[in-house]
């Protein structure tokens, strides 16, 4: 899998309300915002999954369309690239976007970026953590995610996965 990290660069010396210049309500130019890009045999059968991994929804159609095909057909794409790629947001708008692209070639080494899920403080015992990271891990299983290995060490406990299509992850 390919990660591709989309940034809007923000300099302070742009008007405000550019790309370049947007700013918080005290005046402060924000942080950059991220898009992460997924390269995948099947865009929407991973971006189903990383919803339900991540508690995403589907990325609505554009303002004033019903649906996907509906703009799609009105954008003029053709029917057959449909599926070629697929989005899901953080349904309180404070998580990055995430954008599955078809590619024809197949995952072919590891990742050299993954996504964690954070699922339990790691100012809690690892005790009381452990039980937590598994629940999820099993919750994630259900989902359609491989668990490749365990790994505890310390005060730290891990459980990385692999998404379906083979993408690695961890659950702290």
């Amino acid at each position: 899998m390919t990660f591709v990290f989309t940034m809007e660069r923000r300099r302070t010396s742009e008007p405000p309300g550019t790309v370049a210049g947007i700013r918080d309500r005290k005046g402060m130019v924000m942080a950059t915002g991220v898009q992460v890009v997924f390269d995948a045999a099947d865009p929407d059968r991973l971006a189903r999954f990383w919803a339900a991994a991540l508690h995403y929804v589907p990325q609505p159609p554009p303002q004033g369309y019903d649906s996907w095909p509906e703009f799609l057909a009105r954008s003029g794409v053709p029917e057959s690239q449909w599926g070629s790629a697929s989005a899901v947001i953080d349904p309180a708008g404070a998580g990055p976007r995430l954008y599955f692209q078809r590619v024809p070639e197949p995952k072919t080494a590891k990742n050299r970026v993954h996504l964690d899920i954070n699922i339990s403080s790691r100012a809690v015992p690892i005790d009381q953590r452990r039980p937590v990271v598994d629940a999820e891990s099993e919750r994630l299983l259900g989902a359609g995610a491989t668990r490749l290995y365990v790994q505890e060490e310390g005060d730290q406990y891990t459980v990385t996965m692999a998404d379906p299509e083979g993408n690695e992850f961890c659950v702290h």
